[in-house]
């Protein structure tokens, strides 16, 4: 029986009854009332009997108020396990309708009352509980035990049932009690998920899976894959495997509201959802291509999955099979030893089994020392972003623990001997994906041979010290740092390159870098035209600025002057909101801010794995791969509509042996993602029409854009999807950080990628920009330079886009076009500023 509709209908009792001396009169007799002759007493009776009458009322008002109106209760419900130490598990307690099941889920039920009868907390708010299922180990029982709680009252029941163990200890240890009783221990208690009590819920589904040897079975959403799942709907999977045996739970497909407040999927380990047992909770659209698979602790596993009244989407598809305990997927630890080797969390990539204690001790050849290396290190769990002592899971090695998520190659230990202790631990609740480890033997006297070793243990090329990129990831090879006249000299001995002056962001980490950059005094405001105004003629209705900035983002205004700097509606009217399309708020009085915003968003939730340059497939869908017939890639585009590309205008230049400015030339793939891969969620084109800019100069590269027509409307999927165009006014403030993608040479000179490629690099100030690279940038011209070193757009990326996240959406802030060698330090990419050319996007294409 689902315990969201478990039959606990209990009525509730308030703890006073009426007063019986408060007593409501009946309705007088007028005619007894009226005014008569005679005595004086009669007048005197009828006053007293009035007053009786008032002070019967206050009195009835006063012990509503008191006694009643402020006995307003919750019903609060605690899930919780308990394993019966002097039972045997039979395979009758599978069934909750068997005489077995009923007979000791009734045991069960009645020692509860009596444990919290030993609390005086719980004993008066105490309603009922039933028993949801048993399982192996002696017989662990699942119950849920439902409360009626005064307001206020709550957090002091929450540390009573928090106390379980201890009540059930105290109960146990009664000299009084039956012979017969049941014997608990190993007890664990939570408050249920205030979502999972939700009145809304229109339907409740329960569904039973028992996995068996050499047999994968499927759970799925109720509808899927032809429907998409019920509406305000709750839903629960309870699975087992036989006894010595472990649960493997792969998801294939899920594909919910992206929004886990909405519609969401929690996964415990435990056959009730016991908070502190919960393994995963999952929403959104995750790729196919990075599977998310996990592992129980014991034979038992719960799924359950709640829905909201609105945007149902596909669902999900899981196979459910069951593991032997001791199989190398579960397994860790051990003795490692000789010159080199490697290690991972179990499971690995995916995620790993809750409970689980690993011990690798590691030995290598006498005379050396252990250096271990973490590539990938991923051991997060929410609400512990901030805490440095490693409370739940981590990795401890020779005593020193590290946790949460880190870059790649940044957890790095050396031991003083030549044996090394590796201890990974996780707690019951949270697994993650874990991580992949390699050990070396180096000298103890130079563990970094012709290189300089970090704070953090690693090993960078002595070149990298002091050249202002956080090359360690700890920043120890930019401490202490003699900075040469290219340089920025921070206040704090860092050396910062010296593009990033007066960039509006901190790099310093002291502001050096942001000082002396002719800003405006103190109590001013610069406008966009560089000039200074006062604070106090900010949104005072007044231009003051004289291009209108000092007047943007001030609220919502229907009188907004138009300028080159607002927002102009379909209307013609003009809102002073900075970017405020496709934000999710309607800003226009005609909505059309929000209008054509099928756009910019990756239909998979985006990966986690530090450090990596693979793109993840889909994570880029609007990225194209422009290949010449019977030769291969040459340009990126982007996708700007279903006809409609944008690209580089010197990517359709004719050379002497090509004719690059011909449809016919080139074929178009969407939705690729490894090249020469051509799979089911590729589509290949041909193109109808090349449109290069007729401004474009070949010499510095100006107004290097270009658009391409497709011969016919591409299907858009999860795979194949639009960026959004910014509007003319867009604002990409320098300091930003956007994206550059393609399948360029991965270094100078080098070969081009074969899985595309993304990389992290930041808008740089124009006016810096123009000084570095000679002042060949032109006003159609956007840089972007790199936050870590040898990070660049290269031969190959030409064309493709500059995606700058806004929102839960990218807009296409800039075309691929050139720049000075690639990943030169100092020397930032060049790209096609898409604002200035909107207007000609929208003659050409109408988008």
């Amino acid at each position: 029986m689902d315990y969201m509709d478990s039959g606990l209908r209990y009525t509730p009792k308030t703890d006073k009854e009426w007063e019986s001396s408060v007593q409501f009169l009946p309705a007088s007799d007028n005619k007894k009332l009226e005014k008569k002759k005679g005595p004086r007493k009669i007048g005197a009776v009828i006053g007293v009997v009035i007053f009786a009458l008032v002070v019967a009322l206050m009195i009835g008002l006063l012990v509503w108020h008191f006694q009643f109106r402020k006995d307003v209760r919750v019903k609060r419900i605690y899930t919780g396990s308990m394993r019966i130490t002097n039972q045997v598990f039979e395979n009758a307690y599978e069934n909750s309708n068997s005489t077995e099941f009923k007979a000791l889920a009734k045991q069960v039920v009645s020692q509860l009352k009596s444990i919290y009868s030993k609390s005086p907390q719980l004993a008066k708010y105490y309603v009922g509980s039933t028993v949801q299922a048993f399982s192996e180990g002696s017989v662990i029982a699942y119950y849920l035990s439902e409360f009626h709680v005064p307001t206020g009252q709550e957090a002091a029941v929450d540390k009573a049932m928090a106390a379980m163990d201890k009540l059930v200890d105290k109960e146990q240890r009664n000299i009084f009690r039956a012979g017969n009783s049941l014997l608990f221990d190993d007890v664990v208690s939570s408050a249920l998920d205030d979502r999972f009590t939700s009145s809304s819920f229109s339907r409740y589904f329960q569904f039973d899976e028992h996995a068996r040897s050499n047999h994968i079975g499927q759970i799925q959403s109720p509808g899927f894959p032809n429907h998409p799942y019920s509406p305000n709907s709750f839903m629960r999977w309870s699975l087992r495997a036989d006894p010595n045996y472990i649960i493997k739970l792969n998801f294939d497909t899920m594909n919910l509201e992206e929004d886990c407040k909405n519609d969401f999927i929690r996964i415990y380990d435990s056959l009730v959802s016991i908070e502190s047992r919960i393994v995963d909770e999952l929403c959104g659209y995750h790729s196919p291509s990075e599977p998310l698979a996990f592992l129980s602790s014991g034979n038992v596993m719960l799924v359950t999955m709640a829905t909201n009244d609105e945007k149902n989407y596909p669902g999900f598809r899981a196979q459910v099979s069951q593991v032997k305990r001791g199989s190398p997927e579960t397994m860790c630890g051990g003795q490692l030893s000789g010159e080199n080797g490697k290690f991972t969390s179990p499971n690995f990539p995916n995620y790993y089994p809750p409970r689980i204690n690993c011990h690798w001790s590691i030995k290598v050849p006498a005379g050396k020392v252990v250096k271990v290396t973490f590539k990938k290190f991923l051991l997060f769990e929410p609400g512990q972003e901030n805490i440095q002592n490693c409370p739940k899971d981590y990795v401890s090695i020779d005593g020193k623990k590290v946790c949460g998520e880190k870059r790649e190659g940044t957890v790095t230990e050396t031991s003083s001997t030549n044996t090394m202790e590796v201890v990974f631990f996780s707690d019951s609740s949270y697994v993650d994906r874990g991580f992949d480890a390699e050990f070396q033997a180096v000298d103890a006297s130079d563990p970094c041979p012709k290189k300089f070793q970090c704070r953090n243990q690693r090993c960078i090329k002595q070149e990298l010290k002091c050249d202002g990129w956080n090359d360690c990831g700890d920043m120890s090879d930019e401490v202490n740092c003699s900075c040469s006249s290219k340089d920025i000299a921070c206040k704090n001995g860092f050396c910062k390159p010296m593009f990033w002056k007066c960039d509006g962001v901190d790099d310093c980490g002291d502001n050096t870098d942001e000082q002396n950059c002719g800003g405006c005094a103190t109590g001013q405001i610069m406008c966009k035209n560089k000039k200074c105004v006062s604070e106090k003629n900010r949104c005072d209705g007044t231009d003051n600025c004289g291009d209108g900035s000092d007047e943007l983002d001030c609220g919502r205004h229907s009188d907004t002057r138009c300028t080159d700097l607002t927002y102009k509606c379909s209307d013609n009217k003009c809102i002073s909101k900075v970017n405020p399309e496709c934000d999710g708020t309607p800003d226009c009085e005609d909505g059309s801010d929000e209008a054509n915003c099928d756009c910019g968003r990756s239909m998979f939730k985006t990966s986690r794995i530090v450090g990596g340059q693979d793109a993840e497939e889909g994570e880029f869908p609007w990225q194209v791969s422009l290949h010449i017939k019977n030769y291969g890639h040459v340009c990126g585009a982007s996708i700007i509509s279903p006809l409609w590309l944008v690209t580089a205008a010197h990517c359709v230049q004719d050379d002497g042996k090509t004719r690059f400015s011909q449809p016919g030339t080139w074929e178009v793939y969407l939705g690729l993602h490894i090249q020469r891969n051509i799979g089911s969620t590729v589509v290949k084109k041909y193109l109808k029409k090349i449109i290069p800019h007729p401004n474009y100069n070949p010499y510095n590269f100006d107004n290097d854009i270009a658009l391409m027509e497709l011969d016919s409307p591409v299907k858009f999927s999860d795979h194949i999807r639009p960026i959004c165009l910014p509007a003319a006014q867009h604002d990409f403030p320098m300091g930003n950080t956007v994206w550059i993608t393609g399948w360029g040479a991965t270094r100078e000179g080098g070969f081009a990628a074969t899985v595309l490629q993304k990389a992290q690099v930041r808008i740089i100030n124009h006016d810096t920009c123009n000084s570095l690279m000679g002042g060949q940038i032109t006003s159609r011209m956007l840089c972007a330079g790199v936050l870590s070193g040898g990070v660049d757009a290269c031969q190959g990326d030409s064309g493709g886009p500059l995606s700058s996240p806004s929102g839960s959406r990218m807009f296409l802030a800039g075309v691929v076009s050139w720049g000075d060698g690639c990943a030169r330090r100092n020397k930032p990419g060049i790209y096609t500023t898409v604002t200035k050319y909107r207007a000609w996007i929208k003659e050409k294409t109408g988008v």
